[in-house]
Parts: structure tokens; sequence; C-alpha cells
């Protein structure tokens, strides 16, 4: 008979299945790199579009102003770049030194920053757009209303559905 090692501190929230230890930092650590492909693969595309603009002729038409916000918003692109693929690296220094748990909760602390940083990244890009097309104001709307939804679909809802999961009212 093989000796499952179920130790409830490996996780969170034990969930019953019947897992070692590794075996369920294994399935986590696969959690954290799917999770890190989706986020990988948006930040990507937003960092391209950035660096795309500074080579536009009408690059040199911006003000002051949003020449510091364009300067911004690449600065939190490269940085949520930098956040998302940290557990990587972390992953690559420690391989086979048994340390997967501490990766794994390296990963999701690194998944929780590189989202926020998104999440800034996000509503900057469009309010940036809506700036330059439109004007301040309506920046200003577009940028309020989708981190209000940001702040709804990312933090509400699955705050909401955990405490629902959890049997709280």
């Amino acid at each position: 008979m093989v000796r499952r090692d179920t130790d409830a501190s490996a996780d969170a929230q034990p969930d019953g299945r019947d897992e070692t230890r590794d075996e369920r930092a294994d399935r986590n650590w696969n959690e954290v790199l799917q999770e890190l492909r989706v986020l990988q693969t948006g930040t990507q595309i937003l960092t391209g579009f950035l660096l795309a603009l500074a080579f536009q002729p009408s690059f040199g038409d911006l003000g002051s102003s949003q020449r510091l916000g364009y300067l911004v918003l690449v600065i939190l692109s490269a940085l949520s770049a930098v956040v998302a693929l940290a557990p990587v690296s972390v992953h690559r220094i420690l391989f086979a030194r048994r340390a997967k748990p501490a990766i794994v909760r390296f990963g999701h602390l690194c998944m929780i920053g590189a989202l926020v940083l998104v999440s800034a990244l996000l509503v900057g890009v469009v309010a940036f757009v809506f700036d330059v097309v439109v004007g301040g104001a309506a920046s200003w709307v577009a940028g309020v209303g989708l981190a209000v939804v940001i702040a709804a679909l990312w933090l509400i809802v699955p705050l909401v559905t955990r405490r629902r999961s959890e049997g709280t009212p």
C-alpha cells in the first residue's frame, strides 16, 4: 500500500483529492503556468502595440502630458511582463530542489501582482487612446468605466463566487 501524504497545509483549501503534497504542488504549478500563458499573450500584444506607437509619424503630435502617459504605459507593460514571468525564472533556478510548494506560492503572488499591473495597463491604454482620439473628458469616462468593469469581473465576481462556494451567505 502506498502512503499518501495528504497534508492539508499543502494548499490553502483542502479539496478532498487523494494526492500527495508533491502531486498537489505539481498540479497547482501547471495551473499557474496555464494562467501565465493567458496573461502573457495579452501583455505581449499590448506591449507590441505600445512600442509600435512611438514609430508612427503622428507620435510627434502628442503633447508633453500624453508623452509622459505613454512612457508610464510602457513601464507598466514591461513591469507586468517581468512580474508575470518571474515564477518561470524562480522555477528554473530552483529546479529539482524540491521547492515546488514555495514556487507555487511565489507564482500565485506574482500572478496577483501581474493582474494588478495589467489592470492598470489596460485602463491606461484605453484612456490614452481616448485622449488622443477624442480628448480629455472622454478618456476619463472610458478609463473609469473600464476600471469598474475590471473590478467587477476580476475581483467582485470571484469573491462572491468564492463566498458562495464556501457556504457563506
